[in-house]
């Protein structure tokens, strides 16, 4: 828009030159109005500046290209696999890491249940650690690269290994324990990463060497993808406000925490250049700002949503609660499976872990579920049992040989979590997912990973390990039996 240049009024000379009768009959030199209209864009542009830092303030918009919803996002499923096993893998966990620590230029934010990436941590002397510990060698060397670093780990227990983190506190990172037990009786599970407010990763990998050798993980990286980093770095801001010491929560939120990307109005964009739908949810309730969907509703809307069939890998199935007490039953997850398949007749499939940390009662509740397909119903249920199998060596291994994904996928969407799928994990932990809703079809290459869409790819990855030698049906007692829950 062309702005009428300002006219400055006659100076004084210029009115010596009229004679006494002129100068007082001169009429009064009006406001040019070039100047008027400059007065009112000047009044506009403020009232402009105020609107934009108000959004700012709430979250939805962002200057510059790294603001801009129309970056080129892109998308990489990654996944753990413990050695010793035979599956086709997507990239693993670990080159994800080591990619995201090799592009940091300014921030690298961490939010983590806790930190065993030493052989030290573990008092083991396994070889497969060094993955680990090469990722712990990297964050160090991150603050003298003049990126900082933060982490939001759970308030550790008194048996916790602290040398990670006292190793980080002492080469520059900012460390914050969240104390979520006397916030919300929970911990602090979320697990996932921000580099530069424009990649991420979430997924079920913790800050632990096992994760990325001797546990089954699988998680999402997204790449040039400001808008979604800048969405998920609100919940962890939430995090490290609530890191303080005698913090409590908020209520309810301030505006800066809040977010307009949900299950009803979730981000559109290309990813991997094919239309999707996303958003992240998180848990529990009380760490919900405005506008953010809870973890549950997210994981009910996206089985609610289904209208062929929902495939289910998680570690921990129960329809209860299992650090609570006194013990509830806990129905939320179970009744809106069995809602789809028996009112809408969706077909379900549910890949539970098992291992020796297995509770006893998880599987009388899958059975049940299992059930709803007998001889006399059409209903479609199935329900699988995933063993990882152990060496003797890799058996001695503390918390190890463990399908620990914690994701879904049906015919419209993906799900990737970081909570197992029981009571307390929604009402009091500390959890986050990534939803994507994508159409099914167009296998044309999406980029990053496999062929075809992100969820496409989830979905293969679950016909691969149902299919697997490694997967035992429900029913199959005897196939595993001595392998779940302790003996």
């Amino acid at each position: 828009m062309r702005i009428c240049p300002f006219q400055p009024r006659p100076t004084m000379g210029a009115y010596a030159q009229l004679d006494p009768l002129q100068q007082r009959e001169a009429p009064a030199p009006k406001r040019p109005r070039g100047a008027t209209l400059f007065a009112a864009l000047s009044v506009l542009f403020l009232l402009t500046f105020l609107v934009l830092i108000h959004l700012r303030l709430r979250g939805d918009v962002t200057d510059g290209p790294e603001g801009s919803c129309g970056d080129t996002c892109r998308i990489v499923l990654v996944e753990s696999i413990p050695e010793g096993m035979s599956l086709g893998t997507q990239p693993s966990t670990f080159e994800a890491w080591l990619e995201l620590l090799a592009t940091a230029t300014r921030s690298v934010d961490i939010a983590s249940f806790y930190w065993t990436l030493t052989n030290a941590d573990t008092r083991t002397h396994e070889p497969s650690a060094a993955q680990g510990e090469r990722i712990l060698a990297e964050l160090l060397r991150l603050p003298r690269r003049g990126v900082a670093v933060r982490v939001a780990v759970s308030a550790p227990s008194a048996k916790a290994p602290l040398d990670d983190l006292k190793a980080l506190e002492s080469s520059g990172a900012a460390v914050r324990a969240v104390d979520l037990p006397r916030l919300t009786g929970g911990v602090l599970h979320t697990k996932f990463w921000l580099v530069d407010g424009v990649h991420l990763y979430v997924g079920s990998a913790n800050m632990d060497w096992r994760s990325l050798t001797q546990v089954k993980e699988l998680g999402a990286a997204v790449y040039n993808c400001s808008c979604l980093a800048k969405d998920l770095g609100k919940i962890f801001e939430a995090y490290w406000a609530l890191g303080v010491p005698e913090a409590s929560i908020p209520a309810p939120w301030p505006d800066n925490f809040s977010t307009s990307f949900n299950a009803e109005t979730p981000l559109e964009l290309p990813l991997n250049g094919t239309a999707a739908a996303v958003y992240f949810s998180s848990s529990p309730p009380a760490l919900c700002a405005a506008g953010r969907t809870q973890d549950l509703a997210a994981l009910l809307g996206v089985v609610d949503g289904a209208e062929e069939f929902v495939d289910v890998a998680v570690m921990s199935y129960l329809p209860g609660t299992e650090f609570s007490r006194p013990e509830r039953f806990w129905p939320a997850i179970d009744d809106g499976l069995r809602r789809a398949v028996v009112e809408r007749g969706v077909r379900l499939r549910l890949l539970a872990g098992c291992w020796r940390h297995s509770r006893p009662d998880m599987f009388p509740f899958l059975s049940s579920l299992a059930a709803l397909a007998n001889n006399r119903t059409r209903f479609r249920v199935d329900v699988r049992l995933f063993l990882v199998p152990a060496s003797a060596a890799q058996s001695r291994i503390p918390f190890a040989r463990v399908n620990h994904n914690k994701y879904m996928v049906t015919d419209k969407a993906a799900y990737v979590g970081t909570s197992n799928w029981s009571g307390d994990y929604f009402e009091r932990t500390a959890g986050s997912a990534l939803v994507v809703a994508q159409p099914a079809g167009g296998r044309g290459g999406g980029g990053g990973g496999g062929a075809g869409t992100f969820r496409e790819q989830l979905q293969d990855v679950f016909e691969r390990d149902w299919s697997s030698g490694y997967s035992v049906d429900i029913s199959d007692t005897e196939g595993w039996s001595s392998h779940c829950g302790r003996r």
